[in-house]
C-alpha cells in the first residue's frame, strides 16, 4: 500500500459521499456485490495489495475448513473500496468481513454500516492487543473492530552508502543534516512531501491536528509550526531533495532509494518489498530500519497506520463472521501474515513467536511502533489530509511560510471538517 494513495485519492474517498459503481476483483472466480444469504458463508472484502491476498485468501480459506463455514475471499481496490462498501452496505448488501483501514471505521460506525461487536466474543478479551490500534476500532465507547495489522512509518537508510560515508543513522534531524555532507547532500534524504509523512515533523515537536478531547483545531500550534521549519531546513541546508509535483513524490521516493541515488527515506513497512527489487538492495541486508529522528534522540514519533476487520451491519452471517474475524485474528495467523509479508501484528503475544522474530522487517520496526502516535480516531478523521497535503507541499516548496500555511489548515478544519470544533 501507498500512503501517497492513502491521503491523497483514498482520503478523498473517505470525505466524499457513497456516489460510485461498484467495482471489484474476485480472488478465484466471479466477483459479486451480495453477500451469501446462507448463514454459513462469510463474504470477505480484502483491500489489500496484489501480493498480499494469496497470503490472506490461504489464511481465511484455512479459517473455513476449520470453522465449518464457508468463505468467499474478494479482492477490492483499495482507492475504491470506502465508497464501494458505503454504497452497498447502505442498500443491505456488499459483504459480511470488510478489512478496514484504521481511519474508516469511527466514520462506518457513525453511520451505521457495520456491527457494534461489543456484546459478542470478539470483545471479551482485548488484553493481547496493542493500544494505540485498538484505539481505531473504539467509537463513543464501543467496539466495532477487531486489529488486523498495524503500521508506522521508520527511517529507512542504505547500509553500506552510510557506512562508506562513516555515518550512523540518525536519531535528530539535526544530526541527518550534518551527516549530509558526507552524503552528497541533497542525495543524503528524499523527502516525501506528502500529508502523511508530514507527521513524523508534526508529532515528533510536540503538536498534533486535533485534541478531541477538548474539541480543539491544534495544527496551526507553535510545536507543529516548529516541526514544519525543522522539515523545510533540511532542504534549505542542501540536505534533502523533494518532487515538485506532489502527485508524484512517493513514486521519485521509491525510485531513488531503490535505485541508490539517495541514502535515506522514511516509509512504512509496506514499501519493503518494493525495495528488495532495486538495484540497492539486490543484497536484502543492505536494506536498514530505524526509528524516525526527532527533534532530540529517542524522541522521535510517527502515526499509526493499518487496518481492522469489521462486520457489516445487518449480515445474514453473522456467527460465521464472529468465528472468522476470530481465526483471522489469533496469534497464529498474525504469525503467518508477519512472516510471509513482513506485516506488523497487532497481538503483543504475537512478538513472542518464533516465526514473527525471525521476520527482519517486523523486528525492525517493533521499536517503532511502541513509540508511534496515535491519529484522531473519530469519523472525520479522513478529512484531515488534503488541507495538510496542499499546507505541506505548499511550505516545502517555498511557496508559503509554516505559520501562515497551517493558519490556512486550521480554518479548512473549522469551516469544512470539524464545524463544531474551536480552533487552539
Amino acid at each position: 500500500m501507498r500512503r501517497n494513495t492513502l491521503t491523497a485519492n483514498i482520503l478523498k474517498a473517505a470525505a466524499a459521499g457513497v456516489a460510485g459503481a461498484l467495482v471489484l476483483t474476485a480472488c478465484g472466480g466471479g466477483g459479486t456485490a451480495t453477500s451469501g444469504a446462507d448463514s454459513g458463508k462469510v463474504v470477505f472484502w480484502d483491500t489489500s495489495g496484489p501480493s498480499e491476498t494469496p497470503v490472506f485468501k490461504k489464511i481465511a480459506e484455512a479459517c473455513a475448513s476449520k470453522g465449518g463455514y464457508q468463505v468467499d475471499v474478494q479482492q477490492v481496490a483499495f482507492d475504491q473500496a470506502l465508497n464501494n462498501y458505503k454504497t452497498a452496505a447502505q442498500g443491505g448488501q456488499g459483504p459480511d468481513v470488510f478489512r478496514s483501514e484504521v481511519a474508516w471505521v469511527s466514520q462506518l460506525a457513525k453511520n451505521g454500516l457495520i456491527q457494534d461487536l461489543s456484546g459478542t466474543d470478539l470483545a471479551k478479551d482485548t488484553s493481547d492487543f496493542l493500544d494505540v490500534p485498538l484505539g481505531s476500532t473504539k467509537y463513543e465507547g464501543k467496539s466495532y473492530g477487531v486489529p488486523q495489522v498495524t503500521d508506522s512509518l521508520a527511517l529507512m537508510y542504505n547500509k553500506k552508502l552510510l557506512a562508506d560515508a562513516g555515518v550512523t543513522p540518525p536519531k535528530t534531524w539535526d544530526e541527518l543534516k550534518s551527516a549530509a555532507a558526507k552524503l552528497g547532500g541533497e542525495k543524503s534524504f528524499f523527502l516525501n512531501n506528502d500529508a502523511y509523512y508530514a507527521l513524523p515533523f508534526l508529532y515528533g515537536a510536540g503538536g498534533d491536528l486535533l485534541d478531541t478531547s477538548a474539541k480543539k483545531i491544534v495544527v496551526n500550534s507553535a510545536q507543529n509550526v516548529q516541526g514544519l521549519q525543522v522539515a523545510k531546513g533540511l532542504l534549505d541546508a542542501k540536505a534533502a531533495q523533494t518532487a515538485l509535483d506532489p502527485g508524484n513524490s512517493y513514486n521519485n521516493m521509491q525510485a531513488a532509494f531503490s535505485s541508490g541515488q539517495v541514502a535515506m527515506v522514511v516509509n512504512g513497512p509496506w514499501s519493503v518489498a518494493d525495495y528488495l527489487k532495486g538495484d540497492a538492495f539486490k543484497d536484502k541486508t543492505n536494506l536498514g530500519i530505524a526509528p524516525v529522528p526527532g527533534a532530540t534522540a529517542g524522541k522521535g514519533s510517527a502515526p499509526v497506520g493499518g487496518h481492522d476487520y469489521v462486520i457489516r451491519q445487518g449480515t445474514k452471517a453473522k456467527d460465521s463472521s464472529v468465528k472468522f474475524v476470530q481465526c483471522m485474528s489469533t496469534v497464529e495467523s498474525q504469525a503467518q501474515v508477519a512472516k510471509e509479508l513482513g506485516l506488523l501484528p497487532t497481538r503483543k503475544s504475537a512478538y513472542d513467536n518464533a516465526d514473527v522474530q525471525a521476520q527482519p522487517t517486523v523486528t525492525a520496526f517493533k521499536p517503532v511502533i511502541t513509540q508511534a502516535h496515535s491519529r484522531p480516531w473519530i469519523p472525520e478523521g479522513g478529512q484531515l489530509f488534503d488541507p495538510l497535503k496542499t499546507a505541506y507541499a505548499d511550505v516545502l516548496a517555498g511557496k508559503k511560510d509554516p505559520k501562515v500555511a497551517l493558519d490556512e489548515v486550521a480554518k479548512a478544519y473549522k469551516d469544512q471538517v470539524v464545524t463544531d470544533y474551536a480552533i487552539g
